[in-house]
């Protein structure tokens, strides 16, 4: 599995640490009476204060210089970790970047619809344009990338999460990078565990692991949609990336494995378990996670590990896909009032 024939261009610092969680192993009852949980640090990453997306925009982008494009077009939630890390990406090479912002939430607080990501994006040089929920993005940025085509400029369009064959490709790194680190640590890994959402990330840990032959099995904590779907689409993003690897035919149904029950109302929509979650990772391990993504991730996990769901002792490792910058935009999620000076 030779990534090397693929263009690349160096965006995150990578590789990016893989760590003990320590204080929230005993916290929930390991190492003796539960799993022993390690973090792979994707939050740190570098671009526009880091996340999983860069990964991705490291093969990305260097398709779309391959290209002679001159911008980059994508889309995303308003608080998108995807739209800042693209954008920063746009900077750094010199390009344009235009984002299209789909509502997803109805919310009208400025803290989230001006803040966090939003604020990012901006500071970058991106240009935005907003749609209502439920758009077909796809479709809406096929039309934005036309009407420049028409004006003489030379467009590249990247799907949300940067998540197609492409874009996966850093997640195939991710897991020859896992793999090695682990080994040299003599770490045997019994679970991986992430939160999923555009299937770029799962699909490209699974393409991975599966072509290493590993053994090492994926379990992704649903953040949208219902868990037929998101296992139907994570299945065949990972086939199209074993594809065009050259590497057709290794992957099984069963290799795919979602479990959605830690969606709450919808996406990016704050719950109980997710408030719990983010408090209990930053108070135990001193690490924030973000409201949309990882967030639910660990309060599935934690959900799960206090169901018994992990054997005592195994390592799970909890991969951070970053966002902490979307912490900014749900401040009352948080019930954190601001302190009156004294």
């Amino acid at each position: 599995m030779n990534l090397a024939r693929f263009p690349r261009i160096r965006l995150g610092h990578l590789p990016t640490p893989l760590e003990p969680m320590e204080r929230l192993t005993r916290h929930l009852g390991g190492p003796k009476g539960g799993p022993r949980l390690w973090i792979k640090r994707d939050d740190c990453t570098g671009l526009s204060t880091g996340g999983n997306k860069t990964r991705k925009l490291e093969f990305l982008m260097a398709d779309a210089l391959a290209q002679g494009a001159d911008i980059v077009i994508t889309q995303g939630a308003t608080q998108s970790n995807h739209a800042r890390q693209t954008a920063a990406a746009a900077a750094k090479l010199g390009l344009a970047c235009h984002i299209l912002l789909e509502d997803r939430t109805g919310y009208a607080d400025p803290a989230y619809s001006a803040s966090g990501n939003v604020l990012m994006d901006k500071l970058h040089g991106a240009s935005l344009s907003r749609r209502p929920g439920g758009a077909d993005m796809q479709a809406e940025m096929e039309a934005v990338a036309e009407a420049m085509r028409a004006e003489g400029r030379r467009p590249y369009v990247i799907p949300g999460g940067g998540s197609n064959p492409i874009g996966a490709l850093g997640y195939v790194n991710a897991a020859q990078e896992l793999v090695t680190q682990a080994s040299d640590m003599g770490l045997r890994i019994d679970h991986v565990v992430h939160a999923t959402g555009s299937a770029g990330t799962q699909a490209g840990l699974v393409a991975g692991l599966v072509a290493l032959n590993s053994g090492i099995p994926v379990l992704g904590i649903g953040v949208r949609a219902p868990k037929a779907k998101q296992e139907a689409n994570v299945l065949a993003l990972a086939e199209r990336t074993l594809a065009h690897l050259g590497l057709p035919g290794l992957l099984r149904p069963e290799h795919v494995v979602a479990n959605c029950d830690y969606v709450g109302q919808g996406y990016g929509i704050p719950t109980e378990g997710m408030v719990a979650a983010v408090r209990l990772v930053a108070e135990q391990e001193g690490i924030l996670l973000d409201p949309v993504y990882s967030g639910k991730g660990m309060a599935g996990l934690i959900d799960l590990i206090r169901q018994g769901r992990f054997g005592r002792e195994e390592n799970v490792v909890f991969l951070h896909t970053g966002g902490q910058a979307g912490l900014f935009g749900y401040p009352d999620a948080f019930g954190l009032p601001a302190e009156t000076p004294r």
